[in-house]
């Protein structure tokens, strides 16, 4: 993904708040929010690791996935029988075949089992938050070079409204200067720190800079490994840099077997911070 994507990813996004709002405006989807019951919260293991497993089906890098007609319910309960503590969806609909319905279904497929949906998008306003709460959602995802201050802040305090939790994501040193400020302003209630290691120019994933950015990560928060962590191994190299959790997209959807592969991922993980524990 380059600077210019984002752009248009952003622009894209900011024309679909102005659409939604001329059909509904934010107080009114804010009742509708508030009418809605509750999402499942998000748990994490205390000392151990944990997986947000994805549905995503297109990738602008990778490219398609899964077809249209995926059958979202079997996958995203698979995800949460495997152990995954939540369940990423894509809801961006040009580049990466998403929408809020795809969301809408899988947070009530995830409903009895105890675990929570994320949207993950392009998020501009604070109004797509809400649209999350309403879909069902238990947490969004935001990157944090696409908001200025008074649009992140907006952004998170209205997900701590509605009790949603909010993964920041960051892609290099100067993303993660900006997340220090924002945990100094707002402190780190419902927030979680994540480092993709995409890189933006080429759009290549350097699994490298996991290990690298992981030395400036906050402590005291949930630290999330996004990109670059496909298999148990690079699981176990990420548990073992200090991450908390991994956000895994690309290697469940084309794999033959994802909730072997994600229990798989798991137990490695786990058991480089049992053995790390044990020293």
């Amino acid at each position: 993904m380059t600077e210019g994507f984002l752009d248009q990813m952003a622009a894209a996004s900011r024309e679909r708040v102005r659409v939604a709002r001329c059909a509904c405006s934010q107080a009114e989807l804010l009742a509708r929010a508030l009418d809605t019951p509750p999402p499942p919260r998000l748990h994490l293991q205390p000392r151990g690791f944990d997986l947000i497993a994805e549905l995503k089906l297109r990738s602008p890098a990778v490219g398609q996935l899964r077809g249209p007609g995926e059958d979202v319910v079997p996958r995203v309960t698979s995800y949460a029988r495997a152990g995954a503590a939540a369940v990423s969806v894509l809801t961006e609909p040009t580049r990466f075949d998403g929408s809020l319905d795809h969301l809408r279904t899988a947070a009530q497929a995830l409903l009895p089992l105890g675990l929570p949906a994320m949207r993950k998008d392009f998020l501009v306003d604070a109004y797509q938050v809400v649209e999350a709460r309403v879909a069902g959602a238990g947490g969004v995802l935001a990157i944090l070079r696409m908001l200025p201050e008074p649009q992140l802040e907006a952004l998170v305090e209205q997900a701590r409204a509605l009790e949603l939790f909010v993964l920041l994501e960051a892609f290099d040193e100067l993303d993660l200067e900006r997340l220090d400020g924002v945990l100094r302003r707002l402190g780190s209630e419902g927030l979680l720190a994540g480092v993709n290691s995409r890189d933006l120019v080429t759009l290549q994933v350097v699994p490298s800079r996991l290990v690298q950015l992981a030395r400036s990560l906050p402590t005291g928060i949930p630290r999330v490994a996004e990109s670059g962590v496909g298999s148990p191994e690079e699981a176990r190299r990420v548990a073992e840099a200090g991450y908390d959790l991994a956000l895994v997209g690309s290697a469940l959807m084309s794999g033959d077997d994802p909730a072997a592969l994600a229990s798989a991922m798991l137990s490695a993980a786990r058991a480089a911070r049992a053995d790390a524990a044990s020293r």
